[in-house]
């Protein structure tokens, strides 16, 4: 899995995801590509590689998540992270913020974790309601194709049984048949 922030060198230029590409048509193309697994994918050499076709295998893969010194990052980027255009795509980590900055996210971080694990948490209730439902139906329909099944053999039984009844004692009035002590 790629680190946020992902980039690709390539002739001199340097190619990258920010909130100004997918706010474009392509842009809005990929995050529909990339469906539910977005937030992990759009940070990668995948998105931009699917986003700037001209380079699909062409360039060199970059990344960095060291955000303790912008000289670990090129230029450009630099730029866009001051512009603080990566919103739809990563975070960075804490060396950015001041510490009441730091203090600030966090303060809003918390609830919003408390957020996502009770939205997370009623979602897992909702999947497992309904999976009961559906391991009671499908309990209900293999009960019901089971006594099928046990009515259909039962029939094929009882006329297995009548068949063979008939044939024994079809041989039986015939005293050719029988056992010496019979006849």
């Amino acid at each position: 899995m790629c680190e946020f922030i992902s980039w690709i060198e390539y002739k001199d230029n340097i190619y990258f995801m920010d909130d100004t590409k997918l706010n474009t048509k392509e842009g809005r193309e990929l995050i529909k590509y990339l469906g539910n697994q977005y937030a992990d994918d759009i940070k990668g050499h995948g998105a931009i590689r699917h986003y700037y076709p001209e380079i699909k295998d062409k360039g060199v893969n970059k990344e960095c998540a060291d955000f303790s010194s912008p000289n670990n990052f090129p230029p450009e980027i630099v730029e866009a992270i001051k512009r603080g255009i990566f919103a739809k795509v990563g975070k960075p980590g804490s060396y950015i913020l001041t510490g009441p900055a730091l203090a600030e996210y966090e303060r809003i971080q918390g609830p919003a974790l408390a957020e996502y694990e009770r939205i997370k948490g009623q979602a897992w209730a909702e999947y497992k309601r309904i999976k009961g439902q559906a391991s009671a139906e499908y309990g209900r329909i293999t009960r019901q194709a089971l006594a099928e099944y046990d009515r259909i053999k039962g029939q094929a039984l009882a006329e297995y049984g009548r068949i063979t009844r008939q044939a024994c004692w079809k041989l039986v009035r015939n005293p050719v048949n029988r056992a010496e002590a019979w006849k």
